[in-house]
């Protein structure tokens, strides 16, 4: 396996990496909810539950700079409007960076809104939305992100939907340096998640629950000193100061067959994208959107 040199985290924290099918118990720590998020089935599944009173989250014990991150979801099923799923990378503070899922609810019989969004120091106003090609409540469906140097590639099922390029060189921030965590949370967005906040969450059908499993990190881990390789089983770790080799994901990038398939699903799937939306930048498009998508 290749080695390669990977960028200093901040305040010189170093680099471990690790790739395994996680055990929930091992990998996160439900955050908030009071009890309304579970881990079952022996660490294989998690559940996160919305009522009246109150929706639930979950984040990871770990902070990943780089990486492929995988999780199996299955969404709230029935009438979901006014639900929101959320699972996204984040770092903290108000240049924080960030990468989002985001799973908008719909009444029965319609499709959810899948969501998309990047932030780079701060600042995010970068959506890109699609519906899906099947229904996402019936089975578990893999969410997939692809963080490297280069590209940050959304993935569903592996087939890519959105390619955020690296475009540092023409002005245009990407993140790079901020290791982020990954979140998940399911919460009551009902002033604005379905058709605009037209259409309200019906509390008749509580309490809603989002399932996940098969979370899978081939990612570089923040930890407090040393390197260790990439793909390591997740928990192990190597000898302090070893070199750190990075999986393929590394430097992956869409070959043609690839980039064609993103563009189908885009062609075919996209709802809204910010970059044909001139109307909402009165000075013009952000830069990338010459660049890219």
């Amino acid at each position: 396996m290749a080695r390669v040199s990977l960028p200093p985290l901040l305040l010189g924290a170093l680099l471990a990496c690790s790739a395994a099918a996680a055990n929930f118990d091992q990998e996160f720590d439900i955050t908030w909810g009071d009890g309304r998020g579970k881990i079952q089935d022996g660490g294989r599944l998690l559940t996160l539950t919305l009522d009246r009173t109150s929706g639930s989250g979950f984040q990871s014990k770990r902070e990943y700079l780089f990486g492929k991150i995988d999780m199996q979801l299955k969404l709230v099923p029935g009438n979901s409007a006014g639900t929101v799923t959320a699972y996204y990378l984040s770092s903290q503070g108000s240049t924080h960076d960030e990468i989002d899922f985001e799973f908008l609810g719909n009444v029965t019989g319609e499709p959810y809104t899948l969501h998309t969004n990047v932030f780079t120091q701060g600042q995010g106003q970068r959506e890109q939305q699609f519906r899906l090609w099947f229904d996402p409540t019936t089975d578990f469906h893999t969410y997939s992100i692809l963080w490297n140097p280069k590209h940050i590639i959304f993935m569903v099922d592996d087939l890519p939907i959105r390619d955020f390029r690296n475009l540092e060189s023409k002005g245009v921030a990407f993140p790079k340096n901020q290791p982020m965590r990954l979140y998940s949370s399911l919460w009551n967005a009902d002033d604005w998640a379905t058709q605009g906040g037209r259409v309200k969450t019906d509390w008749s059908h509580a309490p809603f629950s989002a399932s996940y499993r098969a979370f899978r990190a081939d990612a570089c881990v923040a930890v407090a000193g040393g390197k260790t390789r990439c793909g390591a089983a997740v928990g192990t770790e190597g000898a302090a100061g070893a070199a750190a080799p990075a999986g393929d994901w590394y430097n992956q990038e869409l070959d043609l067959t690839l980039q064609q398939r993103m563009r189908w699903v885009q062609r075919k799937y996209m709802i809204y994208n910010y970059c044909t939306d001139p109307k909402r930048y009165p000075q013009g498009l952000p830069a990338e959107c010459s660049m890219q998508q």
